[in-house]
C-alpha cells in the first residue's frame, strides 16, 4: 500500500499548488493555559500531540482530560474491563511523554453515559483551569463517542459559566479537510516526539499508520515541512453553536476515517465534503 500513499500525496501537492491555499499558522506568545478533551485514550496524541509539544515549548501549561475510558475497542481481543484498564495505562504513560502538568482521568464507561455525568467533573475542572485555548473533537467524525462530547462540551461552554477561550477543533482519523482548516502547526521536527507517544497506545497501533498520513498529506497540501497538523479554530461561542443540538439529530454524520491501509484514503477527503461546507457557512 506504499505505493498509494506516494500517489495521494503526490496529488496532495498537486491539489496544494493550484489551490494556494491561505491559512494561520500555529504560535502561542507564551504563559497560556491550554486544555485537551479527549473523548478516549489517543485521541490527544492522534490529534494535537504536536500541538501539546510546541504548548511546552513556549512556556504554557497543559493539561488532558481523558473522557471514556475505551473499553469498546475490540483490539487484540481484549475483555472490555482489560481493555478500560490497559487504555488507563497507556494514557498515563502517554501523558509523561509529551510532559503534560497534569491529566485528569473521568473513565466514564464508553457509549454509557450521558451529558449531564460529563457536566459534573467537566465544569469545575473548566473554572478552575480556565483554559485560554481548548483543543476540542469535532462533529466532522464518524464515531458517536466524540460526537457526544463535542456535544456536551459545548453545552458546558454554551451555559456562559465559563472563561471565554479559543477552541481548536481537533480532526482524529477523520479530515477536517481544506474547507474547514483555518490554522495550522508544522509539526515535522516533532515527529520523534509523535512517534514515542503513538507507541504508548499499544492497544490502538492499528490508527498509527493513519496519524501519520493525515500529517504527511496536509504538509503535502500545504507546501510546509513533512508533518502538518490541522485544526478549526474558532470562539467558544462559535463552537457551542455547531455542537450544542443532540448529536442525535446531526445532519450529514455519514463521515469516513482513514483506514488502516491508504488505497481508500482519499474518500475520506469527498465522504461528507458538503456537509462540511454547509457547516463553514
Amino acid at each position: 500500500m506504499r505505493l498509494a500513499e506516494e500517489v495521494w500525496a503526490l496529488g496532495f501537492t498537486i491539489a496544494g499548488r493550484a489551490a494556494r491555499p491561505r491559512v494561520e499558522r500555529w504560535s502561542s506568545a507564551g504563559g497560556q493555559r491550554a486544555l485537551v478533551i479527549a473523548p478516549h485514550p489517543d485521541d490527544e496524541a492522534i490529534g494535537c500531540a504536536g500541538a501539546i509539544v510546541r504548548h511546552k515549548q513556549c512556556g504554557d501549561e497543559v493539561g488532558v482530560v481523558f473522557v471514556s475510558d475505551g473499553r469498546r475497542s475490540r483490539a487484540l481481543g481484549l475483555g472490555a474491563d482489560e481493555m478500560a484498564r490497559r487504555r488507563r495505562e497507556e494514557a498515563a504513560r502517554g501523558a509523561r511523554v509529551l510532559g503534560v502538568d497534569w491529566f485528569e482521568w473521568l473513565g466514564l464507561r464508553e457509549g454509557e453515559w450521558d451529558p449531564a455525568q460529563l457536566d459534573a467533573p467537566l465544569m469545575p475542572l473548566l473554572r478552575r483551569f480556565a483554559p485560554q485555548v481548548i483543543y476540542a473533537p469535532s462533529r466532522i467524525d464518524f464515531h458517536p463517542e466524540h460526537r457526544r462530547v463535542a456535544h456536551a462540551l459545548a453545552r458546558l461552554l454554551d451555559a456562559g459559566q465559563v472563561a471565554p477561550a479559543l477552541v481548536r477543533v481537533v480532526q482524529v482519523q477523520v479530515p477536517l479537510t481544506p474547507v474547514l482548516t483555518n490554522l495550522i502547526l508544522d509539526s515535522t521536527a516533532i515527529t520523534p516526539s509523535l512517534t514515542d507517544v503513538l507507541k504508548e497506545y499499544p492497544t490502538q497501533r492499528a490508527s498509527l499508520g493513519a496519524a501519520h498520513r493525515l500529517r504527511r498529506y496536509a504538509a503535502c497540501y500545504y507546501g510546509a515541512g513533512k508533518s502538518i497538523e490541522e485544526f478549526w479554530q474558532l470562539s467558544a461561542r462559535e463552537y457551542a453553536r455547531l455542537h450544542q443540538a443532540d448529536p442525535q439529530g446531526w445532519t450529514g454524520g455519514r463521515f469516513r476515517s482513514l483506514r488502516q491501509r491508504s488505497f481508500s484514503d482519499p474518500l475520506a477527503y469527498l465522504i461528507g465534503w458538503r456537509e462540511r461546507k454547509r457547516l463553514k457557512s
